[in-house]
């Protein structure tokens, strides 16, 4: 198993605990509790860059990698927008619900849709778009600045950027994937067989 991956599971497991130091936190308000959620996912998000990096460089992107780095990614992000939903006062501000939909939905509508091109075409490539790293990138930002206790007043641009790149970045997948089976033989009406 390469380095790369190796990090990419690390950063699998940091879920589970990094969601227990978040609970613990706004049942409590042990403010030990919020320093170790906030090193936590400061860890996994720049595990990301990281793995990215050592795959890239050292020549290990593998078809492991490919499945469990953006796996990695969602369950850290998806975990983090659901606890952080919640309604936590007076620990920590709340992300707004829509976001966390949004994000839920797009992921949802992804791992679909990926599945269906699987079904449909065996092995498959996704060509990944500076705008759906931006989305990425803007959504780890705002669970590291509610962590870090910036009131949502402070924050309220980038929920409406990440909401934008995310819904962009989603429509984009979708455009890719209807194009793509689109041009497969298999969505092509079948041919009724001739009488004998």
């Amino acid at each position: 198993m390469t380095v790369a991956n190796q990090i990419t599971i690390l950063r699998i497991l940091i879920v589970p605990v990094f969601i227990v130091a978040v609970l613990y936190y706004v049942h409590g308000g042990n403010e030990w509790m919020r320093y170790a959620a906030l090193g936590l996912f400061g860890l996994a998000s720049l595990s990301d860059a990281i793995d990215g990096f050592i795959a890239r460089k050292y020549n290990q992107i593998s078809e492991l990698g490919t499945v469990l780095d953006p796996l990695a990614d969602k369950l850290l992000l998806i975990s983090g927008y659901i606890v952080l939903s919640l309604d936590n006062d007076p620990y920590l501000p709340s992300i707004p619900i829509w976001l966390t939909a949004l994000i839920f939905s797009r992921d949802v509508l992804l791992v679909l849709g990926l599945i269906l091109l699987h079904y449909t075409f065996g092995k498959i490539q996704v060509q990944p778009r500076l705008i759906g790293k931006l989305a990425t990138a803007l959504q780890m930002l705002i669970i590291l600045l509610v962590l870090a206790k910036l009131p949502p007043h402070m924050i309220i641009y980038l929920f409406y950027g990440a909401g934008f790149c995310t819904g962009v970045s989603g429509i984009l997948y979708v455009w890719d994937g209807i194009r793509q089976l689109g041009t497969h033989p298999s969505s092509s009406p079948i041919q009724p067989k001739d009488k004998e």
